[in-house]
């Protein structure tokens, strides 16, 4: 029974997270949206918020290597080397949230930035979710 309800529970934080990451692109994509007319789009707002989604999904929580194998002996991850999916994940989320937070800044202050603002912000939150799905794809092949 607590096994099923501990499922139940990581299951709906998963889906927390993909609704947290699907609302962060719908910010960035209508901030961006509004200043540039070419993707002013639902496609484009669907395609955002299904990136936030799955970036926020797969990438937020990923599993860290362990620093000790069961038996005692230092893991690959030994000796300073750098856990990949859990630097992409922590870098990813960092950028997304970042320019979701920007986007929402802008939006309710009503502030106009210039062309090339908006275009680092859209670059930010792609890139951040493109390395949110990657440092998820890694934890998950990994074990």
């Amino acid at each position: 029974m607590r096994s099923r309800v501990r499922k139940f529970a990581h299951v709906l934080e998963r889906i927390g997270l993909a609704m947290a990451g699907a609302a962060s692109g719908l910010f960035v994509a209508v901030h961006v949206g509004s200043s540039i007319a070419a993707l002013t789009s639902q496609g484009f707002l669907v395609i955002m918020m299904i990136g936030g989604a799955v970036g926020f999904y797969l990438g937020i929580d990923t599993p860290p290597l362990s620093f000790h194998a069961p038996d005692r002996e230092h893991s690959v991850n030994s000796g300073g080397k750098i856990d990949a999916a859990e630097f992409l994940s922590a870098v990813g989320t960092f950028l997304a949230a970042l320019t979701a937070f920007v986007s929402v800044s802008v939006i309710v202050l009503r502030e106009n930035l210039q062309i090339f603002w908006t275009i680092m912000i859209m670059l930010g939150w792609v890139v951040g979710v493109a390395m949110q799905i990657v440092a998820g794809a890694i934890a998950r092949f990994r074990g």
